[in-house]
């Protein structure tokens, strides 16, 4: 219904693909489209920010120089680590070179979501593996990093996956949590007998075609009952991308958590100071128009404080300067805490804000690769990097797409919708859709009714204005309503035409439920099982031959 002037489209290896700007997508904030646009205008926010991905080498002295970390022992931890959860020859090799001294990581992460979570996860991963291979081609010696988030704690948050059924339905799936497991690190909980059923039910809803019964296979050997739900989506993103040689990590390694202590230690050390220059950085970032990011209360502390039974409990600032575990009288000084993080690393955890520091301490990240709501509150956590005299890591953007099917592709084609039209919802598209290619007669006999009573509403209104105006005022009060209840008449007319033709009723809601499910951008709803069941192990070739990291907008990928 409109032309995107500002889309591309080119052929890659015999897919169409379509990019257009993230302005053009409701819902995004400024500070994410400012960065998107004119990076460098944020440099105060973003102290090592670049224009473009192929800049990021020229860090690369300033990580090794600052990298302090023993990697035989952070190796031989990821060596175990993926070697747990099933991984390839070409991920042991990375690991092997990312033990020699001048290698350096691109590095992302997401929480450890049910099947593998929305699909920008699978995205932030094969983001990360072609921008390894982009340096590699420019002769770096560089290996793909995957953080999985298993310290979070919030179940709820991850527990469950949306796919598009065999009815072309949205159907959702979800793994009940059990009370007891209320707070625990997400990573650690165990999956129960339940875990059969759900993917039974995800089977169930899934079209059976020629690929269902090896994708089957795969989520039952890597979602299967008795598994901790950090190595079952360990076990699942290695199946799906360890040909690419991905190393996944999973921070509540023991030796990863002793690797971490003099890092857990800093922060507890400057905690009194993070507090202000965060709340500081968030009061400059609104005066410069935009949004406060993280929130940051004043008892806050950059640390989680973990229980020998595995919850993740907050530490609060007391009124007296001590540090308190949430909810229980348990409380040190900012000394002993700072000891215990040395010798019991184990019993801490970052929060949102510090993270991304314990992640590049651990690594040398020459760059990292987030979605829109990272990249915005990574302009209030460059205040933590300086506090703790660390290295501010260069953050782009995961590659975002939209899947067409084809028949999708041909409803919108038969339409004239580009895909950028779906933003006004279906309440507004059916009803253009109807007028235009349906019944096009009456859309006219409506417009040219209502010309008609405005033109002369218009000449009653000369009259009256003559005569008296408050009877002319009194007229454009009576004139609104009137126009009012022929749009309304107008609308149960294009509902009952909708009512009375289901083919394309059911085309344009089938088109919505692939493309915006839930009302917001298919990456963020749809599990990657969708893709894979419809076309195979292929799909994520497809993907990953699709990403153009020049390329800074939302890509629409025809299949």
């Amino acid at each position: 219904m409109h032309e995107s002037g500002c889309s591309v489209s080119v052929d890659v290896g015999g897919l169409c693909t379509e990019s257009f700007p993230f302005s053009s997508v409701p819902g995004q904030s400024r500070l994410f489209i400012d960065y998107q646009e004119h990076p460098l205008s944020l440099k105060k926010y973003y102290p090592f920010i670049v224009n473009s991905h192929t800049e990021v080498a020229a860090r690369i002295p300033e990580v090794l120089a600052k990298h302090k970390t023993d990697r035989t022992l952070l190796c031989d931890a990821l060596t175990q680590i993926n070697t747990q959860i099933g991984a390839g020859a070409k991920t042991l090799e990375n690991i092997d070179l990312l033990r020699e001294q001048d290698t350096v990581a691109v590095v992302t992460g997401q929480q450890t979501g049910l099947f593998s979570g929305p699909l920008y996860s699978i995205y932030k991963a094969l983001s990360a593996i072609k921008m390894s291979e982009c340096l590699r081609d420019r002769g770096v010696k560089v290996v793909p990093v995957f953080w999985m988030a298993t310290e979070d704690h919030d179940l709820e948050e991850v527990s469950n996956a949306f796919v598009i059924g065999g009815g072309n339905e949205l159907t959702e799936v979800r793994v009940l949590s059990d009370e007891g497991e209320t707070g625990r690190s997400v990573g650690l909980i165990k999956l129960d007998r339940s875990i059969s059923a759900v993917v039974e039910e995800l089977f169930a809803s899934l079209p059976a075609t020629e690929f269902t019964s090896c994708l089957r296979h795969e989520l039952d050997v890597s979602w299967a009952e008795g598994k901790a739900f950090g190595d079952a989506f360990g076990t699942f993103l290695t199946s799906l991308l360890g040909k690419f040689g991905l190393i996944v990590v999973d921070p509540l390694d023991e030796t990863l958590k002793q690797l971490s202590a003099p890092i857990y230690s800093e922060a507890v050390k400057h905690g009194s100071a993070i507090v202000p220059a965060l709340t500081a950085r968030s009061a400059e970032l609104v005066s410069d128009g935009y949004h406060a990011q993280v929130l940051v209360d004043k008892d806050y502390f950059p640390l989680f404080w973990d229980t020998d039974d595995g919850r993740r409990v907050a530490l609060r600032r007391t009124s007296d300067g001590r540090l308190q575990v949430k909810g229980e009288k348990t409380s040190f000084t900012e000394t002993e805490l700072a000891d215990m993080a040395l010798s019991e690393p184990g019993k801490f955890s970052p929060g949102v804000m510090l993270r991304p520091v314990v992640q590049d301490y651990l690594f040398p990240s020459v760059c990292y690769f987030g979605g829109g709501a990272e990249i915005a509150y990574f302009a209030q956590n460059s205040e933590v990097y300086r506090i703790l005299d660390r290295p501010v890591t260069p953050i782009l953007h995961r590659q975002s797409f939209t899947i067409i099917e084809a028949k999708h592709a041909r409803t919108l084609e038969k339409y004239q919708l580009e895909f950028a039209d779906l933003f006004a919802g279906e309440a507004d598209i059916l009803p253009k859709i109807f007028d235009k290619f349906i019944d096009s007669n009456t859309a006219k006999l409506f417009a040219e009714v209502e010309e008609k009573i405005n033109t002369e509403l218009n000449r009653l209104d000369q009259a009256l204005s003559r005569m008296d105006p408050t009877l002319a005022a009194n007229l454009a009060t009576r004139r609104r309503k009137i126009i009012y209840h022929i749009g309304a008449l107008r609308k149960k007319y294009q509902f009952r035409r909708t009512e009375k033709d289901e083919t394309i009723d059911r085309r344009i809601r089938s088109a919505f439920t692939a493309l915006l499910p839930n009302g917001q951008l298919q990456e963020r709803a749809l599990n990657v099982t969708s893709f894979l069941d419809r076309f195979g192990p292929s799909f994520i070739d497809m993907v990953y031959d699709s990403i153009d990291l020049d390329d800074k907008g939302h890509r629409i990928v025809y299949l």
